[in-house]
């Protein structure tokens, strides 16, 4: 119950829901009260805010510097262990296994193949519990992915209980002990990640995947025009926020989970 009510909660809290609330609210106001200035004002500055969040500069500047924090791991440092965490995802059998994984999954779980190619002696740990009444775990459907594209069954580990970033700490623990890892998740979710599994003791190597700021050339048009995939780096910069902040205010402890990943 509080697992839910923490994701509705800072579901709520993203821009586009809250931006949306604010200009409901507004429009409220309009019709149904005497508070015309108030509801104008409301709804006029809900849609700027909804119009900056939407384009690339003010997108990419908020999510930089979370998504820059660590550099993509190309190191030669030979592991145990790489640790995929779960995140979004779905099950219908009749789809190719890849596109089961939604949003930041199917990146994440790339980047974890490609450091097991360069660890062939490693096993590879995927993370994540079944969502909703969905029959199969988000580990078990990146598993199935690794294996569609070459990965041995043998190198493949899959822990199916934890719910967030806080439990996959603690059931990574378990699992490698003191032995070396990579850590592989989104770049915006790395620094979060990283105090959580630095809480129970552990010192992984971080390998991020997924990132999303761009500082390489666009087309002028693309920088200047809104669009819902620089509303969608706003929300990450937003989401991780969130996060830590609810991360520092209970001081780092893996006994409390954040909102999610």
């Amino acid at each position: 119950m509080l697992f839910t009510l923490k994701k509705v909660i800072g579901g709520l809290l993203l821009p586009l829901p809250l931006l949306l609330s604010l200009m409901a609210l507004g429009i409220l106001l309009l019709w149904f009260t005497g508070w015309q200035k108030s509801g104008k004002t409301l709804i006029s500055v809900s849609w700027l805010l909804l119009l900056l969040l939407s384009l690339q500069p003010l997108a990419d500047r908020l999510l930089l510097p979370l998504d820059s924090r660590y550099p993509t791991w190309n190191g030669t440092e030979k592991v145990d262990y790489i640790v995929v965490l779960g995140g979004g995802y779905t099950f219908n059998p009749a789809w190719a296994p890849s596109s089961n994984l939604l949003n930041n999954s199917l990146p994440r779980v790339a980047e974890g193949i490609r450091q097991w190619q360069r660890n062939p002696q490693a096993t590879l740990i995927f993370t994540g519990a079944a969502g909703g009444t969905n029959p199969k775990s988000s580990a078990w459907v990146a598993a199935q992915v690794a294996e569609s594209l070459g990965v041995a069954p043998n190198h493949i580990q899959i822990l199916d209980q934890p719910r967030d970033t806080a439990d996959e700490a603690r059931a990574v623990k378990e699992t490698v002990g003191d032995r070396p890892f990579l850590l592989v998740t989104s770049a915006n979710h790395m620094p979060r990640a990283i105090r959580f599994f630095h809480a129970v003791g552990l010192q992984p190597i971080a390998a991020p995947a997924n990132q999303l700021a761009i500082t390489s050339p666009l087309n002028g048009w693309e920088r200047a025009i809104p669009s819902s995939i620089w509303l969608s780096h706003s929300e990450r910069a937003v989401y991780e926020t969130l996060g830590t902040l609810l991360q520092r205010l209970r001081g780092g402890n893996v006994e409390s989970a954040e909102p999610g990943q």
